[in-house]
């Protein structure tokens, strides 16, 4: 979608200047594996109009593949505003009824390059859209078990796209099938009808092979695999600008140490260290580090607050 969001603190109707910004949850993703070098492909639809075209350009500025990125003249690209009320309130404003991308279908997916892939990535935002946008996910999980890919899934709960009752089953079903679930506290707690993190944890696994992560914004990251719970500390964050994007940024993170070969822990880490990048920016994608800053980061290389 295209983003527009003000600056500055309060009641959208009332303040002058708003700004154009590029995001939504798989391109965010996409966006952050591809900064930090990996090869990635994104599918989606767009309007043939002003903001497909903006998006186009943005999608391909970051070196991602578009082979199967398609512009549409016969509906409109998806809109979002963002309305920061108060420093720690932002409301969402979505404008995608009919949009370009909900009329995704699952004769769109190319079945020749899920032979190539490693990971698939699939977020609740998706099947939200439509039924032809729910056959669609369905379509892709059984070509990736079909070609051994493995599947890492977001839930990525927009009520305001869906019915509370329609999400927790379809969303459920999905999970069912994953390899990783990267979910929020608040969204695992409505998957499961819990609320204690082990019996979260427990219950979200429907088989031993998963892994579940649940991310707990301040509070430490919970890794569940094997039977075992771990506790990997988040980054500490002095000033959120805007906290819309960290779970993409997280997930882009976090499949960066797997694509590394690196163990659960560190993944976390990465993820953890994505996040808290970009929710000290505006907008989706902007604190998004290169794979140099993530290194330099990590690494404590610089300690000044002016890099000279």
């Amino acid at each position: 979608m295209v983003i527009f969001q003000t600056h500055e603190i309060g009641n959208l109707e009332d303040l002058p200047q708003i700004y154009q910004k590029v995001g939504g949850a798989e391109s965010n993703f996409a966006t952050g594996l591809a900064r930090l070098g990996h090869k990635v492909s994104y599918m989606s639809k767009v309007g043939n109009d002003p903001f497909g075209r903006r998006i186009l350009k943005s999608i391909r500025s970051e070196g991602i593949d578009t082979t199967y990125f398609r512009m549409m003249e016969e509906a409109p690209t998806g809109l979002l505003f963002k309305e920061q009320k108060f420093s720690d309130t932002m409301n969402v404003y979505y404008y995608r009824g009919a949009s370009a991308a909900s009329r995704m279908e699952k004769e769109d997916l190319p079945e020749e390059i899920f032979s190539e892939l490693k990971y698939l990535h699939i977020t609740g935002v998706t099947p939200a859209l439509s039924n032809s946008c729910k056959e669609l996910v369905s379509e892709a999980i059984d070509l990736a078990r079909k070609y051994k890919v493995k599947i890492i899934f977001d839930p990525n709960i927009r009520f305001k796209l869906w019915d509370r009752k329609e999400a927790f089953t379809v969303l459920n079903a999905i999970a069912d099938k994953a390899d990783y679930i990267l979910a929020g506290m608040e969204e695992a707690a409505f998957l499961t009808n819990q609320k204690e993190i082990g019996s979260i944890c427990r219950t979200l696994q429907t088989n031993e092979q998963q892994v579940i992560v649940i991310k707990r914004g301040s509070e430490s990251t919970v890794l569940y695999e094997n039977g075992n719970f771990k506790e990997i500390s988040a980054v500490k964050v002095n000033n959120v600008i805007d906290p819309v994007g960290a779970g993409d940024a997280f997930a882009a993170g976090f499949v960066h140490g797997l694509l590394q070969n690196c163990h659960l822990e560190q993944c976390i880490r990465f993820g953890n260290t994505l996040g808290a990048r970009v929710i000290q920016q505006y907008g989706d994608v902007e604190g998004l580090p290169s794979l140099v800053e993530l290194n330099e980061e990590l690494e404590n290389e610089f300690t000044s607050d002016v890099r000279r």
